[in-house]
């Protein structure tokens, strides 16, 4: 898992509450078990029209959010199913960061096993990044964020400043790159010391 410790992005607006995994990656797209190649499909039904032509009204396809990286979102962000699909396909379209005032609780576990900071910030902060944003789309560019995760702070280059929390563990894990597959790597030497105290036959590699 690719470790995280400072990002800047671009931001894509999406303002709406209640986003669900059905709509972040649709049920037909759930046939593979890699994690990668779902980015195509990510709010596909919102992406593009029905002949498959981009929708220019969704807010990833408008020039602002050309290149985004940090997604901001309202409350009780992936919602609905547990589908780690979900988190796969946002990290697989390029995002690092996804912004909200509220998350689903299997959404957010979610990812920190995807290399991706939920970041939870007060309504007011949010409606103040959607203001920022919004700004800068109708002056024809782009607004920017900076994301510490070894400060646990989200920043502007205009005066926005604010603290986000992080459990410890999960914050050492996603600076570290780890997840619980490469946690439990980690311990492959003890385990095998285990097995062999216990009489069990070493695992193939």
């Amino acid at each position: 898992m690719q470790p995280f410790t400072t990002h800047t992005g671009v931001v894509a607006a999406l303002d709406r509450a209640n986003v669900d995994t059905d709509q972040i990656i649709p049920k037909q797209f759930l046939k593979r078990i890699e994690r990668t190649g779902f980015g195509q499909f990510l709010f596909c039904d919102w992406r593009f029209l029905p002949d498959g032509a981009p929708n220019p009204e969704f807010e990833l396809n408008r020039p602002a959010a050309a290149g985004a990286s940090i997604l901001l979102a309202r409350r009780n962000f992936g919602c609905g199913s547990s589908r780690e699909h979900a988190p796969w396909a946002l990290a697989d379209y390029g995002f690092r960061a996804v912004i909200a005032p509220t998350f689903a609780d299997i959404f957010f576990n979610n990812c920190f096993q995807n290399g991706m900071v939920p970041i939870r910030l007060d309504e007011a902060d949010v409606d103040e990044l959607f203001r920022r944003t919004a700004a800068a789309a109708a002056a024809g560019g782009q607004y920017r964020l900076h994301v510490d995760l070894r400060a646990c702070e989200v920043s502007d280059d205009a005066g926005f400043r604010k603290s986000f929390a992080v459990d410890p563990f999960r914050r050492q894990c996603l600076l570290e790159g780890l997840d619980d597959i490469g946690l439990t790597l980690r311990q492959v030497d003890a385990i095998g010391v285990w097995e062999q105290a216990h009489g069990l036959p070493p695992v193939a590699g």
